[in-house]
């Protein structure tokens, strides 16, 4: 029987409801502490829970959480953030992209994997069998040493290329994938190497129907789009509200591109909201409720001019596609 896993636990698919496929709640990734930029912290824990409470009353009801290890996670806070709001998160396990590895290992991640300097020479030391099982035990036992266990595993690659520590990531989460049957998320830096991953994926014989794609929005491409989606796997376009890459125009006619070739139901929509300034409550950003409240009844409309079912093609990309996609095979 499948199941999704949640921080409160393991629930049943249709109890999913309406669902944000990408986001990031609570976080201080490493890199961008070294770095001093300030907007990448997500580091104010009533600001965040504000957006999410935004969220849920404008019918909001699960959060996926795609913040990984590398990534400055804060499971705790965001574990009691969905007790209080009651809406239910999934956490994730596994990895980012290579370039956030330079940054040093906070304290506590020395004594979870051991006196590395940076997650860099963690992974280059490390060999797959062990990243495997530091994967496996974020799903299965809880992440970062608590009881709250991850409902996805996660890669990424960086913007056109893939690098060695990054092929080896991908194959630790793979297996990771075979042995706790955990559904896959990818990061693919402004939409690119997807081809690629979906190689290295192949000859670790996942089936990648279980596989999820993101950032999907940022290569606006309908030909390489195609190309994913006849595979089975997922498209997650979750650049939602961010007119500083393309408009809304340009994401909608993407999605309804993949609508119109029979695509439907391998479309997930989010906004990756990682910034401060992408916030209502942290900087007066659009917030968490500018998908439900804004995006949604634009797309509906733009759907309808075009002879679609705009709410059927809603309850795909916000309920019923999540609920398979983030499901334990």
């Amino acid at each position: 029987m499948s199941f999704i896993r949640t921080f409160e636990g393991d629930i049943k698919p249709d109890t999913l409801g309406f669902t944000y496929s990408h986001e990031h709640i609570i976080c201080r990734p490493p890199y961008w502490v070294e770095k001093g930029e300030d907007d990448l912290l997500l580091d104010d824990y009533e600001s965040s829970k504000k957006d999410v409470l935004d969220f849920k009353n404008a019918g909001g009801k699960t959060i996926v959480d795609a913040t990984a290890i590398d990534y400055g996670r804060d499971v705790e806070s965001v574990a009691r953030l969905g007790k209080e709001t009651g809406v239910q998160i999934i956490g994730t396990a596994g990895f980012n992209k290579s370039f956030l590895w330079t940054a040093q290992l906070t304290r506590s991640h020395r004594e979870q994997l051991g006196e590395y300097e940076t997650y860099g020479q963690w992974i280059e030391e490390a060999s797959v069998q062990q990243l495997t099982q530091h994967v496996i035990r974020e799903v299965e036992e809880g992440l970062e040493g608590t009881s709250y266990r991850g409902g996805q595993v996660k890669f990424g690659t960086g913007y056109n290329r893939i690098t060695p520590l990054e092929i080896k990531t991908i194959r630790a989460v793979a297996q990771a994938h075979h042995e706790t049957k955990a559904p896959v998320h990818s990061h693919t830096e402004a939409g690119t190497m997807a081809l690629e991953q979906i190689e290295i994926l192949r000859q670790e014989k996942v089936n990648l129907h279980y596989v999820s794609f993101g950032h999907m929005d940022r290569n606006p491409d309908p030909y390489y789009h195609e190309q994913i989606a006849k595979t089975g796997a997922f498209l997650s376009f979750d650049g939602v509200a961010k007119i500083k890459y393309y408009p809304e125009s340009t994401r909608i006619n993407c999605i309804l591109e993949l609508v119109k070739k029979g695509y439907a139901d391998q479309i997930l929509v989010s906004g990756d909201t990682a910034r401060k300034s992408y916030y209502k409550h942290y900087d007066y950003g659009l917030g968490l409720e500018y998908i439900i409240s804004k995006w949604v009844p634009r797309f509906i409309e733009e759907a309808e001019n075009r002879g679609f079912h705009g709410q059927e093609l809603i309850d795909k990309f916000f309920i019923s596609n999540p609920a398979r996609c983030f499901r334990f095979k």
